[in-house]
């Protein structure tokens, strides 16, 4: 096939996820990317407490941030485009590191098939996520990686991908370890004028740029590193047995691919000198959950890097497979691997938790031309999760907005809970004790929560009405629900008529107290 076909091919699927791919996966998505950008561009938004500490990197912000600026210079920053861009931008990305992967494989068939159906790259390749631009980084580097011969060009992508996100370091140190031991250059050589330079550029511009911004000194991946890991405040966002990311997490990620993957295992294992990459993939792979698996809090986007290293021992084992396999036998699992895969992108990229992304049009809509009888704008209160949904850069409006916080316990307090708990353990305590009673325009002009939580409050909302009520999900969780409810607050004039409209539904009274006591 020609590479101009290819690439033409790559880049249609990815361009289509940007516009398929309309659901709610996790809060890094927006608050640690789109986020930052917004604030950094239009001067106004929230910054999480990672950035508050200074744990995480402005180098991807700023990318989709000088987009931000190039649309406020054109006059063309509407909150439709601020979101759909940067989406775009992480597809091409994806679609460039998906063409490299397919040249790295050897231009096989089986390496484009299986770059393009997986479910969850399908699923994460265009979001805006830190953990999606470090699976394309660190695509391209294997593809640059000198598997035959002699190079050092891998090193970029590499070192960036490491700064980026410390942890995958984890990654490269076997294959740096495999490319000292088979390289012809003299070892201390090669580290002193590739990986020491090419590692001190990097870090030095990167330490510039968020020294810059951050305003102060600061290392951001040792910052990531100490808190994450020698504090381990990642356990505040929930933890896992040491096994999972083995049982469950990157079994899920891989999905049907996980049948081909086994196979290639057991492949490379009896026959490793015939599958020398395979075999070294193998084992960055398993050093890699080894060091994963001793965090607490594991998530299945960490393990998103391996996955080309995982779809290269598939297409290399399905390769030398279709050699001996019949023409049925080829059509059969191809069509087996492209359904397994199908069912669940469309599913979780279209279904499933969908109410945040079609909630936000809807709320930008009521920040833009909403006005009270004293002509304020909206004041929105999220009673929902912390960041359960995209925020300043999905409205695009500066109007007031609070949700409710989910800051880990950074003091090291006892019997802390955050804010967010505090809520959901007595909601109208909390509403009693931070939303004012009087005047009634003190309060929210609207409230977005979940289904779940509207009979918990229903004296709060007695001066509200329903405004939307958007599909979410299929299941019920403790603090989620199936519907994200918006409501408004009554302005004058409106409350004696919501209030007869409510009194009409009520069973009528009796006569008289005779009836009434008999």
């Amino acid at each position: 096939m020609r590479l101009l076909y290819v690439f033409a091919l790559i880049m249609a699927v990815r361009i289509a996820s940007v516009f398929v791919v309309q659901t709610y996966y996790v809060p890094d998505e927006y608050w640690q990317s789109l986020e930052v950008a917004h604030k950094l561009t239009f001067g106004y938004g929230y910054l999480t407490w990672e950035w508050v500490k200074g744990i995480r990197s402005y180098v991807y912000p700023l990318i989709i941030a000088g987009i931000y600026k190039l649309l406020a210079l054109l006059q063309l920053d509407s909150a439709q485009l601020l979101v759909l861009l940067p989406r775009l931008l992480q597809a091409t990305l994806t679609a460039y590191s998906d063409y490299r992967f397919y040249v790295w494989t050897g231009k096989r068939k089986w390496a484009l098939f299986l770059i393009l159906v997986p479910w969850f790259w399908f699923y994460t390749g265009s979001r805006t996520l830190s953990n999606t631009l470090e699976a394309s980084l660190t695509t391209i580097a294997l593809s640059y990686f000198p598997w035959i011969g002699e190079g050092s060009a891998y090193l970029w992508p590499a070192a960036i991908c490491c700064f980026l996100r410390p942890t995958a370091a984890v990654i490269w140190v076997p294959l740096v370890i495999y490319h000292l031991r088979k390289t012809r250059q003299p070892p201390l050589e090669l580290i002193l004028k590739h990986f020491v330079l090419i590692g001190a550029f990097v870090a030095g511009v990167g330490i510039a740029i968020d020294t810059y911004w951050h305003g102060q000194l600061i290392v951001t991946p040792w910052e990531f590193l100490k808190y994450n890991i020698l504090h381990n405040i990642g356990s505040f966002y929930g933890s896992h047995p040491w096994y999972w990311y083995f049982t469950v997490g990157l079994p899920t990620v891989l999905g049907i691919n996980t049948l081909p993957f086994i196979y290639g295992i057991m492949e490379t294992v009896r026959k490793g000198d015939r599958h020398p990459v395979s075999k070294q993939l193998l084992i960055s792979i398993l050093v890699t959950l080894v060091v994963l698996s001793t965090v607490e809090h594991k998530e299945f986007r960490f393990v998103t890097s391996l996955l080309p290293l995982c779809l290269y021992v598939c297409a290399e084992s399905l390769s030398r497979w279709s050699y001996r396999a019949s023409r049925t036998q080829l059509w059969a699992a191809a069509l087996i691997i492209l359904l397994g895969n199908v069912v669940p992108a469309w599913y979780l990229s279209t279904v499933h938790q969908k109410g945040p992304i079609e909630l936000m049009p809807k709320l930008q809509e009521i920040a833009k031309d909403y006005r009270d009888e004293r002509e304020q704008r909206a004041n929105i209160l999220f009673l929902m999760p912390c960041h359960s949904t995209p925020y300043y850069s999905h409205i695009h409006e500066n109007v007031t907005m609070r949700f409710l916080t989910c800051n880990p316990n950074l003091e090291q307090r006892e019997n802390f809970k955050d804010e967010a708990d505090r809520f959901f353990e007595a909601p109208m305590h909390w509403l009693r004790s931070h939303i004012p009673v009087h005047p009634i325009t003190a309060q929210p002009s609207h409230v977005v929560l979940f289904d779940s939580l509207e009979k918990k409050i229903t004296d709060f909302l007695i001066n509200y009405k329903l405004l939307y009520s958007i599909e979410h999900a299929e299941h019920v969780h403790s603090r989620t629900g199936k519907s994200i409810l918006v409501y408004q607050r009554l302005n004058k004039g409106e409350e004696n008529a919501f209030n007869r409209q409510e009194d009409a539904e009520l069973p009528a009274e009796p006569q008289s107290s005779e009836n009434l006591f008999n």
